[in-house]
């Protein structure tokens, strides 16, 4: 090969980096997966404790017949389930914003740009609609759903979001639905397919990520 065609084929390579960087957001870190992971499982570790705490004041409810004791213990439990959820999404938001911001003053790029909204757009139809669904399952009672609805959800969140940004996203939207389907059928275990989704699958992914696109820099 000539010096004249490495020199177009150098050309070629970068209009098309230039090209991605235009209409990809590439400003996701991976280590704000990794933290969401973590999060996501103490959030799990703590649901656990208060669930089995629940579940041995319910049993002794029972016995004395305190009725209108258990009501108020599992509209606690609702309460305390959603905190805990709250308090996740709220320290992963800030973790990933602070990450992905730094990533991107490195990368001499605006967090915020166009592409950056197209990928929140998309991200948020799917999630927003989950989130609106997961209510309405606690509305009516039907807690063993939540936890495969909200990994369903999520994934498909993440699969539409991944057009504008890393084709990993995508994978990682495939095996959050895939897993979200497998609670679907065996709704006993709801806590633990959500730690296996929001924990063990966030921290595999943003170690994957920074291993991929941020190690090197």
């Amino acid at each position: 090969m000539t010096k004249e065609n490495l020199e177009h084929l150098e050309a070629i390579q970068d209009i098309r980096q230039m090209m991605k960087k235009s209409t990809r957001f590439l400003s996701l870190s991976g280590l704000s997966g990794i933290f969401a992971g973590i999060y996501a499982l103490i959030g799990a570790y703590v649901s656990s404790l208060i669930l089995s705490n629940f579940a041995h004041s319910y049993q002794e409810d029972i016995v004395r017949g305190n009725e209108m004791g258990t009501h108020e213990m599992v509209y606690g439990l609702y309460v305390d389930f959603i905190l805990i959820a709250i308090a996740v999404l709220a320290f992963s938001i800030v973790t990933a914003y602070y990450f992905s911001n730094r990533k991107a003053k490195k990368d001499g790029h605006h967090l915020f740009d166009h592409t950056a909204i197209r990928v929140l757009i998309n991200l948020a139809i799917p999630l927003v609609a989950g989130g609106v669904f997961c209510l309405a399952l606690l509305f009516h009672g039907a807690i063993v759903y939540i936890a495969p609805a909200m990994l369903l959800f999520y994934g498909l969140a993440l699969i539409n979001a991944s057009k504008y940004t890393y084709d990993d996203i995508r994978y990682f939207g495939i095996c959050e639905v895939v897993l979200g389907l497998i609670n679907a059928f065996n709704l006993g275990n709801g806590l633990l397919y959500w730690s296996l989704g929001f924990g063990v699958l966030h921290i595999v992914y943003g170690a994957t990520m920074w291993y991929k696109y941020e190690r090197k820099k």
